[in-house]
């Protein structure tokens, strides 16, 4: 199963994140299948930016987002596009 989740990068004590589609079973820093954005939280307030149309994609194969990322996708509005899209009625 694939999961939307946060890598961390940068030095000690200085930490910031990418976003990456990673398979669940990998270790948090581990192999990723592709980085979608990145996440600063030491700004005030915290930045961040996520690739919107990649983000979609790997939403609508099925791939999970942490309790983190989600919070993330919902301030881009990328989770409403995605509620939007699946509930679209096939003609």
């Amino acid at each position: 199963m694939l999961r939307i989740r946060l890598r961390r990068v940068g030095g000690r004590g200085k930490p910031s994140y990418r976003v990456v589609v990673i398979d669940k079973r990998n270790a948090r820093d581990g192999a990723f299948v592709e980085i979608i954005g990145n996440y600063d939280p030491r700004t005030n307030p915290e930045t961040f930016a996520i690739k919107e149309e990649q983000a979609l994609y790997w939403l609508s194969k099925g791939a999970q987002p942490t309790v983190t990322t989600a919070r993330l996708l919902g301030k881009a509005g990328i989770l409403e596009k995605f509620k939007l899209v699946k509930e679209k009625p096939k003609a």
